[in-house]
């Protein structure tokens, strides 16, 4: 009797759910129906886009292969104009690698003025990461050294020269010969001071002031 009585409870169980089941189906199949499709739809076209951007870069790292393998072989304006239109055409990261790129060809044609332009445009440019305009403002200042002012060379880094930043040395190295070449040794020798002062300044860049900091000592300009 309670094997009859159990068996009847389940049947009327199952028969109460595929109801529900219907009345639910009734109700909202097609809102069920949609939201599979949407979901399929969307998947399919998140795949289709990410096959359609990585075929884009892949397009722009060939341009910028192109444009290096120029540049090697010496043909500037052919490598400079390649990167002109990957500048403005390029996906992902390649239109700042052109113009970084470019900057540097320009000054290896020796176009100087050119490429300080370029670098420094880049080292302004907020929309490009901080890492990359600091690399920029840091090429900028050592084409300055030799063809500017200190004073375009410390617009440049010395916002950088400052305890914590990853590139200190180079920018206190730029400065101090910035000012040594301007012959302003009282200047120089403070940034070449602040370089040999740092234990964790790489040895060569140490070494390198430390000379220069012999030879304002002999000269007795800096006293």
């Amino acid at each position: 009797m309670v094997d009859n009585n159990d068996s009847f409870i389940r049947e009327v169980n199952e028969e109460l759910r595929s109801e529900q089941i219907q009345t639910i189906w009734k109700r909202f199949g097609l809102i069920i129906i949609g939201v599979a499709v949407l979901i399929v739809v969307g998947t399919a076209g998140y795949r289709g886009y990410e096959y359609w951007r990585e075929g884009r870069a892949s397009v722009s790292g060939d341009r910028f292969l192109t444009a290096l393998k120029l540049a090697n072989e010496g043909k500037s304006d052919d490598a400079l104009a390649v990167l002109a239109v990957l500048e403005k055409e390029g996906h992902g990261a390649y239109p700042v690698l052109a113009r970084m790129r470019a900057a540097t060809v320009m000054a290896e044609k020796g176009d100087t003025a050119g490429a300080i332009a370029a670098f420094s445009a880049i080292g302004k440019d907020s929309g490009v990461m901080d890492v990359v305009r600091n690399v920029a403002h840091m090429r900028a200042a050592w084409l300055l050294i030799d063809n500017g002012t200190y004073e375009q060379v410390s617009a440049e880094v010395e916002a950088m020269a400052t305890p914590l930043n990853a590139l200190r040395h180079s920018a206190r190295e730029a400065l101090g010969l910035s000012a040594y070449k301007a012959g302003d040794m009282v200047r120089a020798r403070e940034w070449f001071e602040q370089i040999t002062e740092d234990a964790e300044a790489p040895r060569n860049v140490a070494n390198r002031a430390q000379a220069l900091l012999d030879n304002i000592a002999a000269s007795g300009k800096a006293p």
